[in-house]
């Protein structure tokens, strides 16, 4: 349990951002806030949290992404280091701002975000259309730490994927969590048994989903939450250790 803080494991989702909660006092339960500031507001000013989004963003990129991605991916098997972006330079993801009047606009916008990504990174290297459609909710974040720096104190990036490797002995789960789209059953089943063997309650895993967020979700901030738990016990670790720092001060690591 966490003790006298609150803690949240917060994933990006369709409602806008799915937290696992953990208060003191109180049974674990799931939220979904359409803004990250909105989840702020739900809790307590102490609290602790462990996202999966981007932290930190570097005027260039050197090799194969952040700091971050190199020294976590390692961590995963091939089958699962797909789920870990390599997030191109500062100036790339402030191109992808949005919102996109339409179609046409997101793909004029995209191109230019390839471009400066190219632009600022050796060797060049382009932007996934999966990361490109991170850049807002990056860029929600990262406006919320550069106004108030103190909350880069607890506020984490973590990526659930490392963070289910790192709970489960440094080995890598051996099934997707989702395939052709859909939850993949076998995935999502190894990933709760893990969790229950962790300490999350089985009726946080059960209950009913909010509206605008999947099960996949749901499994991802539950497992942030269990990083939430070590980063309040001083037991979770940074990759890379110690973490780097952007132009803003940011730290650029992430937790599990």
């Amino acid at each position: 349990m966490s003790g006298t803080r609150a803690l949240a494991g917060v994933d990006g989702c369709r409602g806008g951002w799915i937290a696992a909660l953990e208060r003191p006092g109180e049974a674990c339960a799931l939220l979904v806030a359409p803004r990250f500031a909105d989840l702020l507001a739900a809790l307590p000013a102490d609290a602790i949290l462990a996202v999966d989004m981007p932290i930190g963003l570097p005027e260039r990129i050197d090799g194969a992404g952040r700091a971050a991605e190199i020294a976590a991916r390692p961590l995963l098997t091939p089958g699962r280091r797909s789920s870990l972006f390599s997030i191109p330079a500062r100036a790339a993801v402030e191109a992808g701002a949005g919102p996109f009047a339409d179609a046409a606009a997101r793909a004029d916008a995209y191109r230019r975000v390839c471009a400066r990504a190219r632009e600022a990174s050796e060797p060049p290297r382009a932007v996934s259309i999966q990361g490109f459609g991170l850049f807002p909710r990056i860029l929600e974040l990262d406006a919320l730490l550069r106004a108030e720096p103190a909350l880069a104190r607890r506020v984490f990036e973590s990526h659930p994927e490392i963070a289910f490797a790192r709970l489960n002995g440094g080995e890598a789960m051996r099934h997707s969590k989702k395939r052709g789209g859909r939850v993949h059953e076998e995935g999502a089943a190894e990933r709760r048994r893990l969790l229950m063997a962790k300490g999350l309650p089985p009726e946080l895993l059960s209950a009913a989903l909010p509206r605008g967020a999947g099960e996949d979700d749901r499994l991802d901030a539950c497992v942030l939450l269990l990083v939430a738990r070590r980063l309040a016990r001083g037991e979770a670790t940074s990759l890379p250790d110690p973490p780097e720092r952007d132009g803003f001060g940011l730290p650029v690591a992430i937790w599990a």
